[in-house]
């Protein structure tokens, strides 16, 4: 089944990114996830500042599509399980100016709630992978689908097949 055919769900999900200067010799500044916005409405040319103190500054940097599988239940369902559910957030690092005018900044690239999903970037290591909180509405939006799709598989041991015939 392809993605399309097995996606069902989706919500914009604005992904707040925050920028703090660097304990680094070699950077300037550390980026950092620290939110989604719900609902939020894409991003069109700069980054949004949403606030900024001393030192630090948080952005909405860009709006992504939480994606919601079928497949991906027992992913959702062990993430819901946790104290308190998160949403990995992937970023890339982007070399030119960012969309903020910052040089060198990361660019978010993918959103998810699933615990399985997240593991393939974090073992490649080109991308930069960190979570913040689920805010009450996508955890019943996730408990919901979950709810709905959910099907347990049972776990079946593989029965190993003999090398050599018995009589030798």
């Amino acid at each position: 089944m392809s993605d399309a055919l097995n996606r069902i769900e989706t919500m914009p999900l604005g992904i707040v990114l925050e920028r703090r200067k660097s304990a680094s010799p070699w950077a300037e500044w550390a980026w950092h996830p620290v939110s989604v916005i719900p609902g939020a409405p894409p991003v069109e040319g700069a980054w949004r500042l949403l606030r900024e103190g001393e030192g630090w500054a948080q952005f909405h940097a860009a709006t992504l599509p939480l994606e919601l599988f079928r497949t991906d239940t027992e992913g959702y369902k062990l993430n819901l399980s946790q104290e308190p559910p998160r949403l990995w957030v992937v970023l890339r690092a982007h070399d030119g100016l960012g969309e903020s005018g910052e040089p060198g900044v990361v660019v978010p690239f993918v959103v998810t709630a699933s615990a399985h999903e997240c593991e393939g970037y974090q073992v490649s290591g080109s991308e930069i992978v960190e979570t913040v909180p689920m805010p009450d509405e996508v955890i019943a939006l996730v408990r919901d689908f979950t709810e709905q799709h959910h099907v347990d598989i049972p776990f079946v041991k593989r029965e190993r097949k003999r090398h050599f015939p018995k009589g030798e």
